[in-house]
């Protein structure tokens, strides 16, 4: 136990302060997306045959503000993702804070989007104060 500890404290110090930030939200980020979004989007994030988009190679992703919007309001009507058209509803999900929106769409981006920094709370509340208007 004490090797281990030692290695962490490690591993961690060789880090800057921005990737230790980074891998604190993807980690909180990857919980918030097994309880919110797996369940349809599916855990790699290949989405749900013709019933529900793609995450993973998306080019919906292009589109950031949209996704903070759409992950806190939902969406309903039709979308297009990859030239293919879904129309299922996605629920909104009021009840995550913006911290956790921040999280899950550092992770999203992260692991499908080609990105490798943090989508930081402040970067969120302004998008998410705009699209409730």
């Amino acid at each position: 136990m004490a090797l281990l500890t030692a290695t962490l404290l490690y591993s961690l110090s060789c880090q800057s302060d921005d990737e230790i930030k980074r891998q604190r939200y993807i980690t909180e980020g990857i919980l918030v997306y097994k309880n919110n979004c797996a369940n349809c989007h599916q855990t790699d994030g290949k989405g749900l045959a013709a019933l529900y988009p793609p995450l993973a190679g998306s080019d919906y992703l292009a589109k950031k503000d949209s996704v903070i919007c759409l992950i806190r309001y939902g969406q309903q009507g039709p979308i297009v993702v990859n030239g293919k058209r879904y129309n299922r509803p996605m629920p909104a999900q009021p009840q995550l804070s913006d911290l956790e929106i921040a999280e899950l769409v550092t992770y999203i981006y992260n692991e499908w989007g080609n990105e490798t920094k943090v989508t930081d709370v402040k970067e969120v509340k302004p998008v998410l104060e705009a699209c409730r208007r």
